[in-house]
This record gives C-alpha cells, sequence and structure tokens, in this order.
C-alpha cells in the first residue's frame, strides 16, 4: 500500500543528518500544545514569528543607515531574510533541520530597537541610569519579544501571556545568536544548557544548544559583513579598493563573492562534525573585513553624526515615556484583574501619547509590580524608525 503524507514528512526528517535536532526530541514548549498534523514544530515556530506584527515592523528599522530614503538601502528585515536563505542553504547541504534554523533566523532579530545598533546602545544606557539592574540587549529582548509581548490571535480573541509560545530550540537560538566576538569563527553547540536559566546571562554567553543555532550565530556575520560593504560604496562612504588586496585575494571583492567563498568554505569545514566552523585563513579574513566596516562605516562621520540625532530622540522618547507610564502607573489600581493585569480602566489620557500607552499597557497585561521603566524599554524598542521620529516630533517640535 502506497504511504501518505504523513509519512514522506517522517522520511524527510529520518533523512536528517545524526547531528541534526529532530522534532521528537524537542525539549518542547512552556505551554504544551497539540501538535499541527501538517508542519513540524519548528515550521510552525517559523510561521508564528514570521506572521507576528514584531516581525513585520523589520522592514521599517535600521540595519546600519537610519531611516534611508535609499530603497535599495538594507533594512533590517532584509538582513533577517539573508540570514534565513543563506543558513538555510547550509543546513540543507549538512543535512540539519532547516525548519528549526530558519525559525531561529527569522527570530534573531525580532526585538531589536529602531536606529540599529546605536539605538539599542542608548537606550541601553536610558534604561541603565533609570535602574542600574536594568539593560537592553537585543537578543535578550529578542526573546522577550516571543517569549512575552508577542501575541496570537484566534478568532479574535488574543490568546495567553507567552507571547508565541515557542519551543525551547528556537528560543535558545535567538537569544544566544549575538556574534558580536569579531574573531569567533569555531562554533560547538553547548547541548547541556539548562532550560531554566534561558533569562540569565550566562546562558546568552554559552554557545547555542544546537548546531542549527550555531549556523544562524556565524551566518549573521557572514550575511551582514559584505551587505554592509556594498551600502556604503552606494552611500560613497568608501570603495571596494578600500579594503585591504590581501582580504579581498581571500574572500572576494562583491557581496556575492564574499558570501559564496564563506559558505563554501564553512561547509567544507563543517560537513560530517559536531562543529560550525571556517578555516583559519578565512575566519581571519572575516574578522579583518568586519574592522575595515568598523572603521570605514560604523566610525564613519557621516554615520556618527546621524547617530547623535537618534540619540537625541532616544532620550527624549525614553523621557516622556518613562515620565507618563509612571503616572499611569501611580493613577491605576494595582489590584488584580480576572487575567492578572494592572486595571487601567477609566484613566484620563493626559495627551496623544499617554492614551497610547494606556491601550499599550492594557493590551499587553502587565502584572502588578512590573517596572516602569521595562513598560518603557518594550514601548520604544517596539517602534520602528519613522515612527519613533513622528513621535519625537509630535513631543518637542513647536
Amino acid at each position: 500500500m502506497p504511504g501518505t503524507w504523513r509519512d514522506i514528512r517522517l522520511k524527510q526528517e529520518e533523512s536528517l543528518s545524526p547531528r541534526a535536532t529532530r522534532s521528537i526530541n524537542s525539549r518542547g514548549r512552556v505551554n504544551p500544545e497539540p501538535e499541527c498534523p501538517v508542519r513540524s514544530i519548528f515550521e510552525r515556530d517559523a510561521n508564528r514569528i514570521q506572521y507576528s506584527e514584531d516581525f513585520r515592523r523589520l522592514r521599517h528599522k535600521t540595519q546600519v543607515f537610519f531611516n534611508a530614503k535609499n530603497d535599495h538601502v538594507c533594512t533590517r528585515m532584509e538582513h533577517v531574510m539573508y540570514v534565513n536563505s543563506i543558513s538555510t542553504t547550509i543546513g540543507r547541504t549538512l543535512g540539519l533541520n532547516q525548519d528549526l534554523i530558519s525559525a531561529i533566523a527569522l527570530g534573531h532579530d525580532i526585538g531589536h530597537a529602531p536606529f540599529g545598533h546605536s539605538g539599542e546602545r542608548r537606550l541601553d544606557r536610558c534604561l541603565n541610569n533609570v535602574n542600574p539592574e536594568l539593560r537592553f540587549r537585543h537578543e535578550y529582548h529578542s526573546l522577550r519579544v516571543v517569549d512575552r509581548l508577542s501575541t496570537r490571535i484566534s478568532h479574535e480573541k488574543i490568546l495567553s501571556k507567552c507571547g508565541l509560545n515557542l519551543t525551547y530550540e528556537v528560543r535558545d537560538g535567538i537569544v544566544s545568536h549575538c556574534g558580536e566576538n569579531y574573531d569567533e569563527y569555531i562554533l560547538r553547540p553547548d547541548p547541556h544548557k539548562d532550560p531554566a536559566a534561558i533569562y540569565t546571562s550566562e546562558h546568552r554567553l554559552m554557545m547555542p544548544a544546537t548546531l542549527e543555532g550555531c549556523v544562524v550565530r556565524l551566518v549573521d556575520k557572514i550575511a551582514y559583513v559584505g551587505r554592509d560593504i556594498e551600502d556604503a560604496v552606494r552611500a560613497k562612504m568608501m570603495d571596494y579598493n578600500e579594503i585591504p588586496a590581501d582580504v579581498r585575494r581571500v574572500l572576494g571583492e562583491t557581496n556575492g563573492q564574499i558570501i559564496n567563498t564563506l559558505v563554501v568554505d564553512l561547509l567544507d569545514n563543517s560537513y560530517d562534525r559536531d562543529e560550525i566552523r571556517l578555516s583559519d585563513e578565512r575566519g581571519e579574513a572575516l574578522r579583518r573585513m568586519i574592522m575595515v566596516n568598523n572603521e570605514k562605516i560604523y566610525k564613519n562621520p557621516m554615520i556618527k553624526r546621524y547617530e547623535a540625532n537618534t540619540n537625541n530622540v532616544v532620550d527624549g522618547l525614553f523621557e516622556a515615556v518613562y515620565g507618563r507610564v509612571c503616572r499611569i502607573f501611580d493613577r491605576a489600581e494595582a489590584k488584580a484583574t480576572p487575567a492578572g493585569a494592572l486595571d487601567t480602566t477609566g484613566l484620563d489620557a493626559e495627551d496623544r501619547l499617554g492614551g497610547r500607552l494606556i491601550k499599550y499597557i492594557a493590551e499587553k497585561a502587565y502584572e502588578p509590580g512590573t517596572l516602569p521603566e521595562q513598560v518603557t524599554a518594550d514601548y520604544i524598542a517596539g517602534m520602528t524608525d519613522g515612527y519613533a521620529l513622528s513621535i519625537f516630533e509630535e513631543l518637542y517640535w513647536l
């Protein structure tokens, strides 16, 4: 008797490398759910991320160039899609779980603040000035978005306060994705991490728990290094010839050449191994190219000048939002509703922003005892570049 489509799905996963993460071995969700008859649990996670409002807003968030008017300049969403494309190509070739890779890649920057890493640094400073125990890191906040802030709607009803209720493997890959260590090019998964410690800094600093997470972490750098140069050349901030000749010889000169060289090298050095890595030569060349980007692009006077402007915007937004949130919390009755949330019903808004914040606090169902500064960071981090600028202008322009 011929098999069914269900048999085909099972065989697809059975054909994966012995080193791949299989759906059946997942550590599961915080809140158990019935399985989907069609999609694997990781494919389902990828869909939840992709269909979320938080993901949608990435198309209007900065990658490197702030609020760019040039349609050909890379946005945060495009970067995420590039990471997804490159990572799944690698995963397919290595026999890893492509559904898991895709979910991690799509979600890895979902909590990024407006104005790229400049906005992240400034929001972190504002938050830390108010509360020295709190920090803003986009990988932590991406986990907070999928665990707590993002909502799923079923039959016009918002589901429970567990965010997207993703699997542990996806959540771990998201919070452990940050590849800001430029000299890192050998990644070995740490499968013995404690899922209960996922919100600790120790968990974040460890390697991802899966090879699939390691792929995304390394590809995050591969995806942005050449594309940032491409955008900088388009903006006349630098020329390809400014990349050292020996680095160009090893990696190539165009974004396409750089990606192809690094992907082939990664496959050559990672196939049938318990690690994801580049060769020493390519790994060192990648580090040097990132350092060129650092000097020629990220520290460019034009970028630094606009960064000063965006710092002012984030400072102004934090001051305005934080003050209003504190007043809302003071006026709200701190009694628990049936859902265990702050009761903001009947509160009068002091202005348009105050009205938006009352609605936001009610929608997110913040519990009594939530810190106003955390709500402030949540609200600002969810803004797009354009929306942040428009609110700043509404507040401060006469």
